[in-house]
């Protein structure tokens, strides 16, 4: 997925025309070295969601160098 970034702070993976700032939360340390992701659509019931400390749906990656 080269044409994804993913943010370092929240792990939030984007569209690559975003290239400035994370969509999420603001944080500007986008990369594209990522690896593996998870869907998150109900954080709030997702055992996986409280692991990453996400409280949002959406995309993640669970691997960020």
């Amino acid at each position: 997925m080269a044409d994804r970034l993913v943010c370092r702070d929240c792990h939030r993976v984007q569209s690559a025309e975003i290239e400035s700032q994370c969509e999420a939360c603001g944080g500007t340390a986008l990369t594209e070295d990522w690896a593996g992701y998870v869907v998150i659509a109900h954080p709030e019931r997702s055992d996986i969601a409280e692991e990453m400390e996400v409280t949002e749906p959406g995309k993640y990656a669970l691997k960020v160098r």
